[in-house]
């Protein structure tokens, strides 16, 4: 599909860089984001417009809303919206560093940065536990199906929904278990990512089993390990056709529904989460029609 931000569906790259922005008090963005369509082209830099942005433009984009949260026994799961987001995706840290500041530049001052995160690929896409990531990540025809919009009309059709959270995990805590009890918490084997047939309900695998939800509950996840110090996690990229898949997901994850908490959190939480609306692409440039653009 030529409409879609190609980045969406490409494997993840071997770096990337997360920017969030906020609006500026008192300031109209419309000048920012037609500064970042001469730079985003929607391959090496996917660009997600949040809530608040496209209703300070005066519009609304259906199914676009704000990220949900939950608190439960011993962990919670925020909800941390923002106006905009890249993914800048590339294979040289350095190069990702000037295009980061480029765009800042664009876009300053209705929109200012809030937050940055460097991510990179481990392995061939392996979360840093040492378990394979995106697994389960649909294929081909079935990945545009899962994550890309069509039937909505100009403007909207080629677009996609995208689900952001930076997890911290607790490597001491998860490398203090025994290899039995990780594989149990993820629902796979490690050696060979085989999934456990006789894994727990709790296990990973087993409350996210995307077929087991009524109705199904594909995403395309492009996830990626980030590391600052000491302290280290998977910045959380799930990319659908619209938010219900992902809201069934982390509802069955923090045990909305059966009272079950998804193994992750006895060694990870979410720091932030947020949803954002990524356009479709027209002649190579963003395709803002739907916020007046």
């Amino acid at each position: 599909m030529s409409q879609i931000q190609k980045g969406i569906l490409a494997p993840v790259p071997k770096q990337a860089c997360y920017l969030s922005f906020a609006i500026a008090p008192e300031m109209n963005p419309a000048g920012s984001l037609r500064n970042l369509c001469r730079l985003a082209d929607g391959h090496k830099t996917v660009v997600g417009l949040g809530l608040s942005l496209v209703r300070a433009l005066g519009r609304e984009v259906q199914g676009l809303k704000v990220f949900p949260c939950y608190t439960e026994a011993g962990f919670d799961v925020p909800s941390t919206p923002g106006a905009l987001w890249c993914w800048l995706r590339g294979d040289d840290r350095g190069e990702l560093v000037h295009r980061a500041r480029a765009i800042v530049q664009s876009v300053a001052p209705a929109l200012q940065l809030e937050q940055t995160i460097d991510g990179f690929r481990y392995k061939s896409g392996y979360d840093l536990s040492g378990y394979e990531d995106g697994t389960e990540n649909p294929k081909g025809a079935a990945a545009v199906k899962a994550a890309v919009s069509a039937g909505q009309g100009p403007g909207l059709d080629g677009g996609s929904f995208v689900a952001v959270q930076q997890w911290i995990h607790h490597l001491d805590t998860f490398d203090a278990m025994t290899a039995h009890k990780r594989d149990h918490t993820i629902g796979r084997r490690k050696r060979d990512n085989k999934e456990l047939s006789n894994a727990p309900a709790c296990a990973h695998v087993k409350r996210t089993a995307q077929e087991s939800f009524n109705p199904a509950a594909f995403i395309l996840r492009r996830s990626m390990p980030w590391a600052e110090a000491q302290q280290a996690g998977l910045v959380f990229v799930a990319f659908g056709n619209s938010f219900d898949p992902f809201d069934a997901l982390l509802r069955r994850m923090v045990g909305a529904e059966d009272g079950i908490v998804d193994a992750l959190f006895s060694f990870t939480r979410p720091l932030s989460g947020s949803y954002y609306w990524c356009p479709p692409m027209k002649r190579g440039r963003l395709d803002l029609r739907a916020v007046g653009l």
